[in-house]
Protein backbone atom coordinates (compact mmCIF):
# COMPACT_ATOMS: atom_id res chain seq x y z
CA UNK A 1 0.00 0.00 0.00
CA UNK A 2 2.93 2.38 0.77
CA UNK A 3 3.38 2.33 -3.32
CA UNK A 4 -0.29 3.51 -4.13
CA UNK A 5 -0.96 7.34 -3.46
CA UNK A 6 -3.95 8.41 -1.58
CA UNK A 7 -6.79 9.76 -2.98
CA UNK A 8 -8.20 12.88 -1.17
CA UNK A 9 -12.00 12.97 -0.39
CA UNK A 10 -12.25 16.73 -0.80
CA UNK A 11 -10.78 16.28 -4.95
CA UNK A 12 -11.89 13.26 -5.82
CA UNK A 13 -13.83 12.29 -8.76
CA UNK A 14 -17.09 10.21 -8.14
CA UNK A 15 -15.64 7.37 -9.97
CA UNK A 16 -12.06 8.12 -8.25
CA UNK A 17 -14.15 7.10 -4.87
CA UNK A 18 -15.95 4.49 -6.05
CA UNK A 19 -12.91 2.62 -7.03
CA UNK A 20 -11.90 3.00 -3.31
CA UNK A 21 -12.83 -0.62 -1.00
CA UNK A 22 -15.65 0.22 0.81
CA UNK A 23 -16.86 3.44 -1.12
CA UNK A 24 -18.23 1.62 -4.53
CA UNK A 25 -21.03 3.28 -5.11
CA UNK A 26 -20.76 5.82 -3.02
CA UNK A 27 -18.58 8.36 -5.03
CA UNK A 28 -21.42 10.33 -6.23
CA UNK A 29 -23.03 10.85 -3.07
CA UNK A 30 -19.89 11.99 -1.11
CA UNK A 31 -18.99 14.59 -3.95
CA UNK A 32 -22.36 16.13 -3.74
CA UNK A 33 -21.94 15.68 0.53
CA UNK A 34 -19.08 17.96 -0.07
CA UNK A 35 -20.63 20.42 -2.48
CA UNK A 36 -23.00 20.63 0.03
CA UNK A 37 -21.60 20.85 3.08
CA UNK A 38 -18.02 21.83 2.50
CA UNK A 39 -14.48 19.84 2.42
CA UNK A 40 -14.04 17.00 4.42
CA UNK A 41 -11.84 17.81 7.20
CA UNK A 42 -11.68 14.44 9.18
CA UNK A 43 -12.04 10.81 7.24
CA UNK A 44 -14.84 10.01 10.17
CA UNK A 45 -17.14 12.56 8.66
CA UNK A 46 -17.59 10.03 6.04
CA UNK A 47 -20.10 8.12 8.07
CA UNK A 48 -21.99 11.41 7.86
CA UNK A 49 -22.67 10.64 4.16
CA UNK A 50 -26.14 9.07 3.88
CA UNK A 51 -25.83 5.93 3.42
CA UNK A 52 -22.37 5.22 4.24
CA UNK A 53 -22.38 4.85 7.61
CA UNK A 54 -19.17 2.15 8.59
CA UNK A 55 -18.75 0.92 4.90
CA UNK A 56 -15.95 3.25 4.35
CA UNK A 57 -13.66 1.29 7.06
CA UNK A 58 -12.23 -0.71 5.03
CA UNK A 59 -10.88 1.74 2.32
CA UNK A 60 -10.00 4.85 4.72
CA UNK A 61 -6.16 3.54 4.96
CA UNK A 62 -6.39 4.40 0.77
CA UNK A 63 -7.70 8.04 1.89
CA UNK A 64 -6.74 11.87 2.96
CA UNK A 65 -8.34 14.92 3.52
CA UNK A 66 -5.38 16.63 2.04
CA UNK A 67 -3.71 19.49 4.11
Amino acid sequence: MADTPLVNVNTASAEGLDAIPGLEGHGFDIVRYRGERGRFTDLRQLDEVPGLTGKADDGRASLTVGD
